[in-house]
């Protein structure tokens, strides 16, 4: 009996091992997931700043100059 019990308890030990490196892995990968998601939401939004700047600028450049 003494035997049966140590290899359960080994076996859950490295059940539970795996399934902690499995839920590590998974953490890991939408942790990363959200990083690049933010990262390419911050690079099209920059993208749209500098257009409208840029449309902005050449609006003033070529808008006639105001009478006073």
């Amino acid at each position: 009996m003494t035997d049966d019990t140590k290899e359960r308890k080994w076996a859950d030990a490295q059940f539970k091992k795996a399934e902690r490196a499995t839920e590590g892995a998974k953490a890991t990968s939408e942790y990363n997931a959200e990083r690049e998601a933010e990262r390419a939401k911050t690079v099209r939004l920059k993208a749209q700043r500098e257009a409208k700047e840029a449309a902005d600028k050449v609006a003033t450049q070529t808008a006639p100059a105001k009478k006073r």
